[in-house]
């Protein structure tokens, strides 16, 4: 049920899989305002309307026709759920098992991939904020983003963020106190780094989502999945105390 969710090209079904519009909202400020078009694991297109905090300057941002942008998360959650069935799949129909052992074995590797499917989605990747500038989204947009705008897309359980940040470039006389930040989901404001021999801090930063249900429901399946697995382990745990049991 879990790998159904996420649409994929070898499930027979032949055609493309749809598209689906999301309305990025926050409960916060109105600072940014968007939609975007989900098609399985791309963001196919992307509206993105922005109003700048220090002069009410409204900006509009939309990807480039010839572009998508690939959520990894999605295709990394989706490659291991594919793993999982597989290990559970590539038996001869009649196979019988010989050993609770073997069951065993079996179950912890389905669970560790299921693991893994779920983390994708719950633990997005922590960044650098120069990873960030330097990375393939900021050429997506026309018009092009100005270079005191970073953005990052990603995913939080069954949530789709955009991050939007606002910098302001550091004076030399400025840097003495100049600490960069390392990695992490969300930079918050005050946050300094270096890229293309400037340095910028970070003034403002604006995260807006939307829920997608279908991911909401593969979360839901791989929580099933594993308590399923872990109580067939469970049995086989009580039953294998049984066998070894020798009363005097």
């Amino acid at each position: 049920e879990a790998s159904h969710r996420f649409a994929l090209p070898t499930s027979g079904s032949g055609g493309a899989v749809k598209q689906e519009n999301f309305v990025l909202s926050t409960s916060g400020t109105d600072q940014v305002k968007g939609v975007l078009t989900l098609q399985g694991d791309a963001l196919c297109q992307a509206d993105v309307h922005l109003k700048m905090p220090r002069n009410n300057q409204l900006l509009h941002f939309t990807f480039r026709e010839d572009k998508q942008w690939k959520l990894q998360q999605i295709q990394d959650a989706r490659n291991h759920v594919n793993k999982a069935i597989y290990l559970l799949m590539n038996r001869d129909v009649n196979y019988q098992f010989k050993t609770g052992s073997e069951v065993l074995k079996l179950m912890d590797a389905v669970m560790l991939q299921l693991s893994r499917a779920r983390n994708r989605l719950t633990t997005p990747a922590t960044l650098t904020l120069p990873e960030i500038a330097s990375g393939g989204l900021t050429k997506m947009f026309t018009p092009a983003l100005p270079p005191d705008i970073l953005v990052n897309f990603y995913i939080n359980l069954n949530k789709l963020c955009l991050t939007v940040y606002q910098l302001h470039v550091l004076q030399p006389s400025t840097t003495k106190n100049f600490k960069p930040a390392g990695g992490s989901i969300l930079h918050n404001p005050g946050a300094m780094f270096e890229f293309g021999n400037q340095r910028y801090e970070v003034s403002h930063v604006h995260k807006v989502e939307c829920v997608v249900p279908w991911l909401n429901d593969a979360l839901v399946f791989f929580t099933v999945s594993l308590q399923l697995c872990q109580q067939l382990k469970d049995k086989i745990s009580v039953f294998a105390s049984y066998w070894n049991y020798r009363p005097y």
